[in-house]
């Protein structure tokens, strides 16, 4: 009796169902500072979606970007790479070929192989096409071809031409009768721009850079002709890309198709041109910026919704980032610095967006799992470049990654047992935290960038700060510590190489 009750236990749990895979919601904020989410109560901005999200998940106080620019930011966030091992992963212009290499594995190709369906809408920034990209045609290089089922993006980004949405491998409502062309390099003849025609600039003004073509009242980088009616309307970007990712996730339902999702739902707020919708304009008492941070924290609410109404919020993992640190004036007259009041964008730490001081590449980050994620704050040392295997871990999968580490249980705050050490990077420049510490190797050019007034971290001298007393990195220690730059030099080459150079 007791044998056959053992041979029933045991087949009754044989054919029980294996757990069903989450899915898998990243949301991707744009030029989002550490002090602009007002549940890391640094800023005076409310941000009440996000802070659901980071009081309901955990938040962490030690999460990167891998760069303070956006293309190499995500590019390591989709192939789990390090982007300064890679040719050029540097800010791309508008008619950039596709930067991720279509033959190597990427976050969507491993989740798409575990039986993802995968999705990416909003900014993408990686390059489209092979570099003789013609816009009238199907795009043959496009983020369909590393992993993505489906795609609704904006062209490049949103202050340089094309300004059209793609969606797979189509410039979407673009007519045979008026196609469209791009150049960065000339104006196509008698075509007006920001320069000879300044009164077509009715939304904003230029300050420095976006002074070609002019679309929707607003100037941009690049020349750009034709194409009326796919251009994009600025106001309306936001409604459009959620109304996207909702029909995305209405597509794609796991109870329909009995497989799991994975969207990468990039925002475009609060990079620049900040041009929020009217339900939005003047309710931050910030100007464009802030408001446009507001229409960020409005989609975040609405996808979240979307996912409670659906009844998938408990098996959903969802990720909030950035994918670089704050900037105010980035080439428009907006407002950002005069109206900013006592808010703070980058949270007390130095630096900004293009710096390699804390503020350029540490950002809010956030996970959230209804059920499974225990509210906590976690100091725990984490990058977007670990996403390629805790996610593998999460599905079952083989990582693909070296750069990345399995950081899982520190996503679902089971460990705080984060990164031991990470390679920062800035325009090509890098450097390099261990531990509580972070060192600055020596490089020169100027302190300061010219335009954007933010402290980049030039110096002809090594930097060396400890982050646990000297968060706002005031305090150089190289000089005292001579010994621990001696080390931390020594880790940093066996992670980067020759990419890296001393003295």
């Amino acid at each position: 009796m007791r044998y056959l009750l053992s041979v029933l236990l045991v087949g009754l749990f044989s054919f029980q169902k294996p757990t069903p895979k989450p899915n898998i919601l990243i949301i991707y904020a744009d030029d989002l500072g550490y002090g602009d989410v007002s549940a890391y109560k640094k800023g005076t901005l409310p941000t009440p979606n996000i802070d659901k999200l980071a009081n309901g998940g955990i938040r962490f106080t030690n999460g990167y970007a891998t760069s303070a620019t956006c293309t190499p930011s995500r590019f390591a966030l989709l192939t789990g790479k390090y982007p300064w091992k890679t040719e050029g992963t540097k800010v791309l212009p508008g008619d950039a070929p596709l930067l991720i290499d279509t033959t190597s594995m990427t976050l969507p190709k491993m989740l798409k192989k575990a039986g993802y369906q995968t999705g990416v809408v909003g900014k993408w920034h990686l390059g489209l096409g092979n570099g003789a990209l013609d816009w009238n045609k199907s795009i043959t290089f496009s983020p369909n071809d590393i992993g993505f089922d489906y795609s609704y993006i904006m062209a490049a980004t949103n202050d340089r031409v094309p300004t059209v949405f793609v969606e797979n491998r189509k410039v979407v409502g673009l007519e045979a009768a008026d196609p469209i062309y791009v150049n960065y390099k000339q104006n196509f003849e008698g075509e007006p721009t920001a320069i000879t025609n300044p009164e077509l600039m009715t939304k904003l003004k230029w300050h420095f850079g976006h002074n070609f073509s002019v679309t929707n009242g607003v100037p941009r980088i690049g020349y750009m002709k034709g194409g009326k009616s796919a251009l994009w309307v600025d106001e309306d970007m936001a409604d459009i890309f959620f109304g996207r990712a909702k029909a995305f996730i209405d597509n794609h339902q796991p109870s329909k198709t009995g497989k799991p999702f994975f969207l990468y739902y990039a925002l475009h707020e609060p990079h620049v041109p900040r041009v929020p919708h009217a339900r939005f304009v003047g309710k931050s008492g910030m100007g464009p910026r802030g408001d446009a941070i507001l229409e960020a924290d409005w989609c975040v609410g609405e996808i979240i919704k979307k996912l409670e109404k659906d009844g998938l919020l408990e098996n959903t993992l969802v990720i909030f980032s950035s994918d670089n640190g704050p900037v105010l004036d980035d080439g428009y007259y907006d407002d950002a610095a005069e109206k900013l009041g006592n808010h703070t964008p980058a949270g007390g730490l130095r630096g900004g967006k293009y710096s390699l001081y804390e503020a350029g590449t540490r950002v809010p980050f956030i996970t959230y799992w209804k059920g499974k994620i225990k509210p906590a704050v976690s100091d725990a040392m984490l990058c977007q470049l670990d996403f390629a295997s805790s996610f593998a871990q999460l599905i079952g999968a083989e990582s693909y990654s070296t750069d990345s580490q399995n950081l899982l249980n520190v996503m679902l705050g089971k460990s705080k047992q984060g990164r031991a050490n990470l390679v920062l990077e800035a325009s090509g420049r890098l450097a390099f935290r261990e531990g509580n510490f972070v060192m600055i190797p020596p490089y020169k050019g100027s302190a300061v960038s010219k335009e954007e007034g933010i402290e980049l971290g030039n110096s002809s001298e090594y930097q060396l700060y400890d982050l646990s007393k000297d968060l706002a990195q005031k305090n150089n220690l190289a000089k005292q510590f001579p010994q621990k730059i001696e080390e931390m030099k020594a880790s940093m080459k066996k992670i980067a190489g020759n990419k890296v150079k001393f003295d």
